[in-house]
């Protein structure tokens, strides 16, 4: 049985999408709409993605906080809102103008771990759309190991996606696989 013609679109439009975002390069004469999304290459080596249970869409305008634990440049602290499809590809530095992939290339070996931390700022949040939150905010923390030199040894996209409720929220590390052809989840 054929799917109806406008699902077909639909359906269309998604394969090229997903074609354009595991072949950037290609020539394929098919593109997909531009989603506003930052490319691989102009994402930090830290990204987030914030999902919303209760609606079951993404996080939008979600205050987010990146912060460095450990190391020399301990207490550095980046800030980011979530765009439209709850995601996070770039920190804005608040006390100074390093920033995260600076840090990280800056590391003296191939194999050596920070530790991270990423709060997102629920409570208000959710209190904003008239929805009582248990979490006043989430936090994650998580270990980084390598340089953050793109193309270089030691070199790890480390994305941190959370699944948010008011009462509820689960996280994992995102897959490498899925990394490494550029789309992210």
């Amino acid at each position: 049985m054929d799917p109806p013609p406008n699902q077909s679109d639909r359906i269309a439009n998604r394969l090229a999408l997903y074609q354009q975002q595991i072949s950037p390069h290609s020539s394929n004469p098919t593109k997909a709409p531009n989603t506003g999304q930052s490319t691989m290459a102009a994402r930090d080596p830290i990204t987030c993605h914030c999902l919303n249970t209760l609606t079951g869409t993404p996080a939008a305008n979600l205050p987010v906080t990146l912060t460095l634990l450990s190391g020399s440049a301990s207490g550095t602290t980046f800030r980011a809102t979530t765009n439209g499809d709850g995601r996070v590809a770039n920190w804005t530095p608040v006390q100074s103008d390093e920033t995260v992939p600076a840090i990280l290339a800056g590391l003296e070996t191939a194999d050596v771990k920070t530790n991270w931390s990423v709060r997102f700022d629920v409570g208000p949040w959710y209190e904003a759309q008239g929805i009582e939150s248990f979490w006043p905010e989430v936090e994650v923390k998580f270990t980084v190991k390598g340089r953050g030199r793109e193309g270089e040894e030691g070199w790890r996209h480390y994305h941190v996606p959370v699944l948010l409720g008011p009462w509820n929220y689960s996280t994992y590390r995102g897959s490498s696989i899925v990394d490494m052809m550029g789309v992210t989840t």
